[in-house]
Protein backbone atom coordinates (compact mmCIF):
# COMPACT_ATOMS: atom_id res chain seq x y z
CA UNK A 1 0.00 0.00 0.00
CA UNK A 2 3.07 2.23 0.02
CA UNK A 3 2.61 5.38 -1.96
CA UNK A 4 -1.18 5.52 -1.79
CA UNK A 5 -2.46 9.02 -1.15
CA UNK A 6 -5.90 9.85 0.23
CA UNK A 7 -7.47 13.26 0.67
CA UNK A 8 -10.19 13.58 3.31
CA UNK A 9 -12.52 16.57 3.01
CA UNK A 10 -14.54 17.77 6.00
CA UNK A 11 -11.70 16.92 8.37
CA UNK A 12 -13.16 18.90 11.27
CA UNK A 13 -16.50 17.11 11.20
CA UNK A 14 -17.50 14.02 13.16
CA UNK A 15 -16.48 11.49 10.50
CA UNK A 16 -13.36 13.50 9.65
CA UNK A 17 -12.22 13.22 13.27
CA UNK A 18 -12.97 9.48 13.30
CA UNK A 19 -11.01 8.97 10.07
CA UNK A 20 -8.06 10.83 11.60
CA UNK A 21 -8.21 8.61 14.70
CA UNK A 22 -8.48 5.37 12.69
CA UNK A 23 -5.71 6.44 10.29
CA UNK A 24 -3.27 5.69 13.13
CA UNK A 25 -4.03 2.01 12.54
CA UNK A 26 -3.73 2.25 8.74
CA UNK A 27 0.03 2.27 8.07
CA UNK A 28 1.65 2.84 4.71
CA UNK A 29 -0.94 5.32 3.45
CA UNK A 30 -0.37 9.04 3.10
CA UNK A 31 -3.59 10.69 4.28
CA UNK A 32 -4.16 14.41 4.00
CA UNK A 33 -6.94 15.87 6.16
CA UNK A 34 -8.42 19.06 4.73
CA UNK A 35 -10.99 21.14 6.58
CA UNK A 36 -13.40 23.63 4.99
CA UNK A 37 -10.96 26.55 5.30
CA UNK A 38 -8.53 24.74 3.02
CA UNK A 39 -10.79 22.57 0.87
CA UNK A 40 -14.21 24.18 0.68
CA UNK A 41 -16.17 21.79 -1.52
CA UNK A 42 -18.41 24.66 -2.64
CA UNK A 43 -15.28 26.30 -4.11
CA UNK A 44 -13.96 24.21 -6.99
CA UNK A 45 -10.73 26.22 -7.27
CA UNK A 46 -9.70 25.37 -3.70
CA UNK A 47 -10.24 21.67 -4.46
CA UNK A 48 -8.22 21.85 -7.66
CA UNK A 49 -5.30 23.43 -5.78
CA UNK A 50 -5.15 20.56 -3.30
CA UNK A 51 -5.57 17.82 -5.91
CA UNK A 52 -2.87 19.34 -8.16
CA UNK A 53 -0.49 19.49 -5.22
CA UNK A 54 -1.19 16.09 -3.67
CA UNK A 55 -2.28 13.94 -6.65
CA UNK A 56 -4.37 11.56 -4.51
CA UNK A 57 -5.62 8.17 -5.69
CA UNK A 58 -8.65 8.36 -3.36
CA UNK A 59 -10.79 11.11 -1.87
CA UNK A 60 -13.11 10.47 1.07
CA UNK A 61 -15.76 13.16 1.16
CA UNK A 62 -16.71 13.61 4.81
CA UNK A 63 -17.92 17.18 4.18
CA UNK A 64 -21.70 17.63 4.31
CA UNK A 65 -24.52 19.80 5.56
CA UNK A 66 -26.03 17.50 8.19
CA UNK A 67 -28.25 19.78 10.29
CA UNK A 68 -31.43 17.91 9.36
CA UNK A 69 -34.00 20.28 10.86
CA UNK A 70 -32.09 23.46 10.04
CA UNK A 71 -31.96 22.41 6.38
CA UNK A 72 -35.72 23.00 6.16
CA UNK A 73 -35.11 26.74 6.68
CA UNK A 74 -31.70 26.81 4.93
CA UNK A 75 -32.34 24.84 1.72
CA UNK A 76 -29.91 26.94 -0.35
CA UNK A 77 -27.05 26.28 2.07
CA UNK A 78 -27.84 22.55 2.21
CA UNK A 79 -27.98 22.46 -1.61
CA UNK A 80 -24.68 24.34 -1.99
CA UNK A 81 -22.79 21.83 0.17
CA UNK A 82 -24.63 18.55 -0.45
CA UNK A 83 -25.33 18.97 -4.18
CA UNK A 84 -22.99 21.55 -5.72
CA UNK A 85 -20.17 20.49 -3.39
CA UNK A 86 -20.56 16.85 -4.43
CA UNK A 87 -20.58 17.89 -8.10
CA UNK A 88 -17.41 19.99 -7.69
CA UNK A 89 -15.61 17.16 -5.96
CA UNK A 90 -16.69 14.62 -8.58
CA UNK A 91 -15.47 16.88 -11.40
CA UNK A 92 -12.10 17.42 -9.73
CA UNK A 93 -11.79 13.67 -9.06
CA UNK A 94 -12.50 12.99 -12.74
CA UNK A 95 -9.87 15.50 -13.81
CA UNK A 96 -7.25 13.88 -11.56
CA UNK A 97 -8.31 10.24 -12.06
CA UNK A 98 -9.12 9.94 -8.36
CA UNK A 99 -11.63 7.47 -6.89
CA UNK A 100 -14.30 9.22 -4.80
CA UNK A 101 -15.82 7.76 -1.63
CA UNK A 102 -18.91 9.86 -1.01
CA UNK A 103 -20.95 9.55 2.18
CA UNK A 104 -24.74 9.56 1.93
CA UNK A 105 -27.63 8.76 4.25
CA UNK A 106 -30.64 6.64 5.15
CA UNK A 107 -32.69 9.85 4.74
CA UNK A 108 -32.85 9.18 1.00
CA UNK A 109 -35.64 6.68 1.87
CA UNK A 110 -39.19 7.50 2.98
CA UNK A 111 -39.23 4.90 5.76
CA UNK A 112 -42.39 3.05 4.76
CA UNK A 113 -40.61 -0.29 4.34
CA UNK A 114 -40.47 -2.81 7.18
CA UNK A 115 -37.48 -4.87 6.04
CA UNK A 116 -33.93 -3.52 5.68
CA UNK A 117 -33.35 -1.22 2.71
CA UNK A 118 -31.02 -2.53 0.02
CA UNK A 119 -28.98 -0.46 -2.42
CA UNK A 120 -31.54 -1.28 -5.13
CA UNK A 121 -34.57 0.08 -3.28
CA UNK A 122 -36.05 3.21 -4.84
CA UNK A 123 -35.18 6.37 -2.88
CA UNK A 124 -37.96 8.78 -1.92
CA UNK A 125 -36.62 11.43 0.48
CA UNK A 126 -39.07 13.35 2.65
CA UNK A 127 -36.86 16.22 3.87
CA UNK A 128 -34.62 18.93 2.40
CA UNK A 129 -31.62 17.14 3.87
CA UNK A 130 -32.62 13.82 2.27
CA UNK A 131 -33.44 15.47 -1.06
CA UNK A 132 -30.09 17.29 -1.24
CA UNK A 133 -28.15 14.16 -0.30
CA UNK A 134 -29.91 12.17 -3.03
CA UNK A 135 -29.24 14.96 -5.54
CA UNK A 136 -25.58 14.88 -4.47
CA UNK A 137 -25.48 11.14 -5.17
CA UNK A 138 -26.92 11.81 -8.64
CA UNK A 139 -24.25 14.42 -9.39
CA UNK A 140 -21.48 11.99 -8.44
CA UNK A 141 -23.00 9.27 -10.64
CA UNK A 142 -23.41 11.66 -13.57
CA UNK A 143 -19.77 12.72 -13.54
CA UNK A 144 -17.86 9.64 -12.38
CA UNK A 145 -17.58 5.94 -13.09
CA UNK A 146 -15.02 5.43 -10.31
CA UNK A 147 -17.00 6.10 -7.15
CA UNK A 148 -18.26 4.45 -3.99
CA UNK A 149 -21.38 6.04 -2.50
CA UNK A 150 -21.73 4.81 1.08
CA UNK A 151 -25.12 5.33 2.71
CA UNK A 152 -25.09 5.28 6.48
CA UNK A 153 -27.41 6.07 9.40
CA UNK A 154 -27.61 7.56 12.91
CA UNK A 155 -23.88 8.38 13.06
CA UNK A 156 -22.47 9.13 16.50
CA UNK A 157 -19.09 9.27 18.24
CA UNK A 158 -17.15 11.21 20.84
CA UNK A 159 -16.59 13.91 18.20
CA UNK A 160 -18.81 16.74 16.97
CA UNK A 161 -22.55 17.06 17.52
CA UNK A 162 -24.62 13.89 17.61
CA UNK A 163 -27.41 12.10 19.45
CA UNK A 164 -25.15 10.43 22.03
CA UNK A 165 -23.51 13.67 23.07
CA UNK A 166 -26.87 15.44 23.15
CA UNK A 167 -28.35 12.75 25.42
CA UNK A 168 -25.41 12.89 27.83
CA UNK A 169 -25.58 16.69 27.94
CA UNK A 170 -29.35 16.72 28.56
CA UNK A 171 -29.00 14.06 31.25
CA UNK A 172 -26.53 16.30 33.07
CA UNK A 173 -29.13 19.11 33.05
CA UNK A 174 -32.39 17.25 33.71
CA UNK A 175 -33.90 14.50 35.86
CA UNK A 176 -36.23 13.18 33.14
CA UNK A 177 -36.20 12.82 29.34
CA UNK A 178 -38.76 11.82 26.73
CA UNK A 179 -37.34 10.14 23.61
CA UNK A 180 -39.07 8.98 20.43
CA UNK A 181 -39.73 5.22 20.38
CA UNK A 182 -41.45 4.67 17.02
CA UNK A 183 -38.61 5.45 14.60
CA UNK A 184 -36.56 2.32 13.89
CA UNK A 185 -33.00 2.39 12.58
CA UNK A 186 -29.41 1.51 13.40
CA UNK A 187 -26.84 3.65 15.20
CA UNK A 188 -23.46 3.79 13.45
CA UNK A 189 -20.27 4.43 15.36
CA UNK A 190 -18.23 6.87 13.24
CA UNK A 191 -15.05 4.96 14.08
CA UNK A 192 -16.51 1.72 12.67
CA UNK A 193 -17.58 3.59 9.53
CA UNK A 194 -14.07 5.05 9.20
CA UNK A 195 -12.53 1.56 9.41
CA UNK A 196 -14.89 0.35 6.65
CA UNK A 197 -13.99 3.29 4.40
CA UNK A 198 -10.28 2.60 4.76
CA UNK A 199 -10.90 -1.08 3.94
CA UNK A 200 -12.56 0.00 0.69
CA UNK A 201 -9.51 2.05 -0.28
CA UNK A 202 -7.11 -0.74 0.69
CA UNK A 203 -9.02 -3.28 -1.41
CA UNK A 204 -8.28 -1.30 -4.61
CA UNK A 205 -11.61 -2.67 -5.83
CA UNK A 206 -13.27 -1.68 -9.09
CA UNK A 207 -16.71 -2.82 -7.84
CA UNK A 208 -17.92 0.77 -7.93
CA UNK A 209 -21.43 1.82 -6.98
CA UNK A 210 -23.70 2.37 -3.97
CA UNK A 211 -23.13 0.53 -0.68
CA UNK A 212 -24.91 0.55 2.68
CA UNK A 213 -23.00 0.69 5.96
CA UNK A 214 -24.29 0.93 9.51
CA UNK A 215 -23.67 -1.18 12.56
CA UNK A 216 -25.64 -4.43 12.82
CA UNK A 217 -28.98 -4.78 14.59
CA UNK A 218 -31.74 -2.24 15.04
CA UNK A 219 -33.35 -0.11 17.71
CA UNK A 220 -35.35 3.07 18.28
CA UNK A 221 -34.05 6.43 19.46
CA UNK A 222 -35.45 5.52 22.90
CA UNK A 223 -33.60 2.19 22.82
CA UNK A 224 -30.42 3.97 21.74
CA UNK A 225 -30.74 6.52 24.55
CA UNK A 226 -31.36 3.73 27.07
CA UNK A 227 -28.14 1.98 26.01
CA UNK A 228 -26.13 5.23 26.12
CA UNK A 229 -27.25 5.87 29.70
CA UNK A 230 -26.61 2.25 30.66
CA UNK A 231 -22.97 2.20 29.48
CA UNK A 232 -22.33 5.61 31.05
CA UNK A 233 -24.00 4.69 34.36
CA UNK A 234 -26.41 7.60 34.06
CA UNK A 235 -29.54 7.43 36.21
CA UNK A 236 -32.44 9.31 34.63
CA UNK A 237 -36.19 8.97 34.23
CA UNK A 238 -36.32 8.03 30.54
CA UNK A 239 -39.76 7.79 28.93
CA UNK A 240 -40.71 6.57 25.41
CA UNK A 241 -42.91 8.86 23.30
CA UNK A 242 -44.44 8.82 19.82
CA UNK A 243 -43.07 10.92 16.94
CA UNK A 244 -46.38 12.81 16.98
CA UNK A 245 -45.57 14.02 20.52
CA UNK A 246 -42.26 15.50 19.36
CA UNK A 247 -42.83 17.38 16.08
CA UNK A 248 -39.70 18.47 14.20
CA UNK A 249 -39.27 20.70 11.10
CA UNK A 250 -37.90 17.78 9.06
CA UNK A 251 -39.80 14.56 8.54
CA UNK A 252 -37.76 11.51 9.54
CA UNK A 253 -38.07 7.97 8.18
CA UNK A 254 -40.15 5.76 10.51
CA UNK A 255 -37.96 2.83 9.46
CA UNK A 256 -34.47 3.10 7.96
CA UNK A 257 -32.56 -0.06 8.77
CA UNK A 258 -29.96 -0.70 6.04
CA UNK A 259 -29.10 -4.08 4.54
CA UNK A 260 -25.29 -4.50 4.60
CA UNK A 261 -25.02 -7.77 2.62
CA UNK A 262 -23.35 -6.11 -0.38
CA UNK A 263 -20.52 -4.33 1.46
CA UNK A 264 -19.80 -7.37 3.66
CA UNK A 265 -19.61 -9.68 0.66
CA UNK A 266 -17.56 -7.37 -1.57
CA UNK A 267 -15.00 -6.21 1.01
CA UNK A 268 -15.05 -8.98 3.63
CA UNK A 269 -16.02 -6.46 6.28
CA UNK A 270 -17.13 -7.75 9.70
CA UNK A 271 -19.60 -5.28 11.20
CA UNK A 272 -20.08 -5.03 14.98
CA UNK A 273 -23.55 -4.93 16.51
CA UNK A 274 -24.59 -1.42 17.51
CA UNK A 275 -24.99 -2.43 21.17
CA UNK A 276 -21.40 -3.70 21.33
CA UNK A 277 -19.92 -0.56 19.85
CA UNK A 278 -21.55 2.12 22.03
CA UNK A 279 -18.48 3.35 23.83
CA UNK A 280 -18.18 4.74 27.29
CA UNK A 281 -17.98 8.32 26.04
CA UNK A 282 -18.66 11.51 27.93
CA UNK A 283 -19.91 14.63 26.17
Amino acid sequence: MAGMKIVVTGARGQLGHALKEQSKYTPGIDIYFADSTEADITDKASLQDIFKRLKPQYCINAAAYTAVDKAESEPQKAHAINVLGAKNLAEVCLEHECVLLHISTDFVFNGTKRTPYTEDDAPNPQSVYGITKLQGEAEVQKVLKQYFIVRTSWVYSEYGNNFMKTMLRLASERDALNVVDDQVGTPTNANDLAVALFKITQAKSTAYGIYNYSNEGQTTWYGFAKKIFEVNNVKINLQPIATSAYPTPAKRPAYSVLDKTKIKKEFGITIPNWEDTVKNERS
